[in-house]
């Protein structure tokens, strides 16, 4: 049985037609693989094709969820390379949609748009862990300026990026909710230093940004003072969302930031052959790649491995079903706590995946790198999986949000929520 993925809703009403089929034409006009990749992106994102379910107004077409996905399928009949991918286009650009001013959008979404800007987020710190509002970054102000000093981790691609999403701390004598504010941050000042980490891939996706009185205007405040923490919940719903349209674009390797001025078919052919694990992981490719290798092994035909193999398509089915769901039931267009369903069972079927696809293999699955089948590129993803049930919020995370915020549970007992953040332990290092 192929796993493939959930067909496209389907698009027989008149006013979904009349755009796919501007969209088609748009896209046979515009279209080809000899154009650079700057070209084709700046077409792309100026066209509001990119991102059909952006605002009018700001490089899209402003179309709902069911439209925007058949003008995804339509560019895909095409042949059409999707627009950027990554951190730019499927976190800070919807926070920025969200929360920014028209100033701001107008001076970021056209670089996000048409992939001349690559962004990091800078949430996560080495103390803080998943009670992520314990965090010590700090902003103090001066004048037209906050001056940022701290240390954040796990930050995808900050080795490449123009600019990054932050949450820092601006009040500390308020409870640790309300003493945060979020800012769009320049990477390329002094006082910020990017340390990259390794991981058990081999690669280096991830990476430690140490702040020492860098700099950030107070125009690129997004939200208002001391709302970071609601600002930041939006940007981790689109995180947690698998569906999201901006993780599945055209291109945004973590191990690079891409080249404008190569051609769209020399871009997908090193894409291709280059991709690291987390680029991957989250392009959905290794679906495609473990139904390759289930027939390369022929084992399809066995009983247990196919009863196994349909549990993990019924469960991506549910996940497909559940996502349309939850931005169905989006209050104001921004996804409410339904998607920690999403990246809780994504986790469980990355974690299927992995393993029925090793099993698959037999004892090449102990290989590793170019000896091994498919060049080794299913294994990286399977040492990549872990984090997944980590990245974007932990799985015991998520079942907190869930318990709380969609079964109304009591909260977890937390003494610490209305103690002004100065009196907390995790405010203050032991003297050395």
């Amino acid at each position: 049985m192929a796993m493939d993925p959930v067909p496209v809703p389907s698009t027989s009403t008149d006013a979904t037609a009349a755009v796919v089929a501007e969209a088609g034409a748009w896209f046979e006009e515009n279209w080809s693989p000899g154009l650079s990749l700057g070209e084709w992106w700046d077409r792309l994102g100026r066209s509001g094709w990119g991102f059909p379910a952006w605002p009018q107004a700001w490089f899209g077409r402003g179309l709902a969820g069911s439209a925007a996905r058949a003008v995804i399928a339509e560019r895909n009949r095409h042949g059409a390379f999707g627009p950027p991918s990554g951190i730019s286009t499927f976190l800070a650009a919807p926070t920025i949609l969200a929360y920014g001013t028209d100033d701001q959008k107008q001076r970021y979404l056209p670089g996000i748009a048409t992939g001349r800007d690559v962004w990091c987020q800078l949430f996560s710190e080495p103390e803080a862990g998943s009670d992520m509002a314990s965090l010590q970054a700090k902003a103090v102000r001066d004048g037209d300026e906050w001056v940022i000093t701290g240390q954040k981790v796990w930050s995808s691609g900050a080795q490449f990026a123009r600019y990054g999403i932050l949450i820092a701390r601006t009040d500390p004598d308020v409870p640790k909710h309300k003493g945060i504010t979020y800012f769009l941050i320049d990477m390329d000042q002094p006082g910020v230093d990017v340390r990259p980490l390794r991981e058990m891939t081999g690669e280096a996706a991830f990476n430690e940004v140490f702040f020492s009185e860098a700099r950030v205007a107070d125009a690129d405040r997004l939200g208002s003072l001391g709302e970071g923490w609601r600002v930041a919940m939006t940007t981790l719903s689109n995180e947690r969302d698998p569906n999201n349209p901006g993780l599945g674009g055209g291109g945004g390797s973590l191990l690079g930031k891409p080249d404008l001025s190569m051609t769209v078919a020399a871009y997908q052919s090193m894409q291709a052959a280059e991709i690291d694990a987390f680029s991957f992981a989250i392009s959905g490719g290794a679906g495609e790649l473990f139904n390759r290798l289930v027939d390369n092994f022929g084992v399809s035909e066995q009983p247990v491995f196919r009863q196994r193999r349909a549990a993990i398509h019924t469960d991506r089915v549910t996940q497909r079903w559940t996502g349309q769901r939850a931005k169905a039931n989006a209050r104001g267009g921004q996804p409410g706590p339904e998607v920690s369903t999403l990246k809780l069972g994504g986790s469980n079927v990355g974690r299927d995946l992995r393993n029925l696809g090793l099993q698959a293999m037999g004892p090449y699955g102990m290989l590793a790198d170019a000896d091994a089948p498919e060049g080794g590129l299913f294994h990286k993803y399977a040492l990549f999986v872990p984090a997944t049930s980590i990245a974007g919020g932990s799985d015991e995370v998520q079942r907190n949000i869930i318990g709380e915020r969609a079964l109304g549970m009591p909260k977890e007992p937390d003494l610490s929520r209305d103690l002004p953040f100065s009196e907390l332990r995790v405010s203050r290092r032991p003297e050395s």
